[in-house]
């Protein structure tokens, strides 16, 4: 290992620095400042980069510390590679020039537009005549549509690994929030059983996601239905990574479980397989639909999508249901495979199922960071997770793989992937035994 790099560098989470302690709120962020720079310092810090172009198979990326590199894009969320789809460029360029580039209103005054109204309706008609109603990002759609139904006398039953924005939107509107174990069915049923035991007068919701993305892996949803049915909870999905992307219509796990219709609150985000921002909440009635509108504080009082926004994403949900579509997710679904299978016989561990999320469990943190610095030398680009992404010594690379990538993509990331593991690993071990060799041998107690 580089001597130079300090232990405070390898070591430490952003847990260390989630409650600083200071009168003055702003002095609070001094601690995290030191310790993020410190790895920025020693390229270490693998956030907040930058692209100087589109967000195409290979690119070129800049740090937030400013030193520029390319190669092979395994970190951009273009599941189908749309974002560069001549059609949706030719639409964005259309639209702005008749338009502009603001709604400048909120969607529920004056913020809609013809192009906003016709994706409602063609997502009303993708997801079998649900009402829809569109939000600014996915962020908001996940935790408005919680914080728009859910009131404080409710209950909401979630994973425990739902996205923050399902969290955030349950704790705004309720304290009554219990976790579950990860995809435990048992659980599920122990917590609702709970809560009925004590309250038949309030709602009950059940809160997961079609595809839990730093895991790669699936829910039961027709089991976690029929608990619904048995405790007279309502069910919430979150289909951010799957829709589009996956399945043989592109409904992704509420098509695979055939299990769209059995949905009480549909959620999805533009910014994964649509080339867009933006996210909708889509719902069984138009009661449902209005109610939300006018109650979820992240639809009444942000901004509606800009007209080249919706009519982007419309364009892209016309690909996706057209034949171009299927090829689309037949060859996404290739590149998935061929990549698991490298990383496998690389000896990586390849977590959850095949979905456009390859995530190759590093584990210690230090490791993590090491391989991170390594693998943009060796000419490959990939997300580093850390905690409070995934839990403390679970770290991680999320490999986020492209309809576009081709076989020599993916041989070039596994190839760079198997560079930065062994760099890595023999920096790790210098730098164990380096702390080993200078940190005191605490003396024996004597229990006797």
């Amino acid at each position: 290992m580089d001597k130079a790099v300090p232990r405070a560098a390898l070591s430490g989470s952003l847990k260390d620095y989630r409650t600083p302690k200071n009168a003055d709120l702003m002095k609070r962020a001094g601690g995290f400042f030191s310790w993020q720079d410190l790895r920025r310092e020693h390229g270490l810090w693998p956030y907040a980069r930058s692209t100087s172009g589109a967000p195409r198979a290979h690119c070129q990326a800049t740090s937030d510390a400013g030193r520029t590199y390319s190669g092979v894009n395994f970190a951009s969320q273009d599941y189908l590679g749309l974002s560069s789809h001549p059609r949706i460029k030719a639409t964005a360029v259309s639209v702005i020039a008749h338009y502009g580039v603001h709604s400048a209103g909120s969607g529920a005054l004056l913020g809609n537009t013809s192009h906003s109204l016709r994706l409602a309706e063609s997502l009303s008609q993708f997801l079998g005549g649900r009402e829809i109603v569109l939000y600014p990002t996915g962020w908001a759609a996940g935790y408005g549509a919680i914080q728009g139904f859910v009131r404080s006398e409710d209950h909401v039953v979630m994973d425990i690994l739902a996205h923050s924005c399902l969290q955030a939107g349950a704790a705004a509107a309720t304290q009554k929030v219990h976790y579950h174990r990860h995809l435990d069915l048992n659980s599920v049923a122990r917590k609702l059983a709970s809560i009925r035991a004590s309250d038949t007068e309030n709602a009950v919701i059940v809160v997961t996601e079609s595809l839990f993305s730093m895991h790669s892996n699936i829910p039961d949803i027709r089991s976690l239905r029929e608990l619904c049915n048995a405790y007279g909870a309502n069910l919430l999905v979150d289909c951010a990574h799957d829709l589009g992307c996956m399945g043989e219509a592109g409904l992704g796990q509420l098509g695979e479980q055939r299990m769209l219709d059995e949905i009480d609150i549909i959620i999805g985000s533009f910014s994964k397989s649509f080339a867009s921002n933006g996210g909708f909440v889509a719902v069984k009635d138009r009661s449902s639909a209005e109610y939300l509108k006018y109650y979820s504080a992240t639809h009444t009082f942000s901004n509606a999508l800009s007209p080249a926004q919706a009519a982007v994403v419309l364009e892209a949900l016309a690909i996706i249901r057209s034949e171009e579509g299927k090829e689309l997710r037949n060859k996404l679904a290739g590149n998935v495979l061929n990549l698991r299978n490298a990383m496998q016989r690389l000896g990586g561990e390849v977590l959850g199922k095949p979905s456009p999320i390859v995530p190759v469990r590093v584990g210690n943190e230090a490791l993590g960071r090491l391989m991170s610095r390594r693998l943009s030398e060796f000419g490959a680009i990939a997300n580093l997770v850390e905690y409070p992404a995934v839990p403390l010594g679970q770290t991680r690379f999320r490999f986020q793989v492209m309809a576009t990538h081709e076989p020599e993509d993916i041989a070039e990331v596994a190839a760079a992937f198997n560079a930065a593991m062994h760099a890595g690993e023999a920096e790790f071990a210098s730098y164990v035994a380096h702390v080993a060799a200078h940190t005191p041998i605490a003396p024996a107690t004597n229990i006797a």
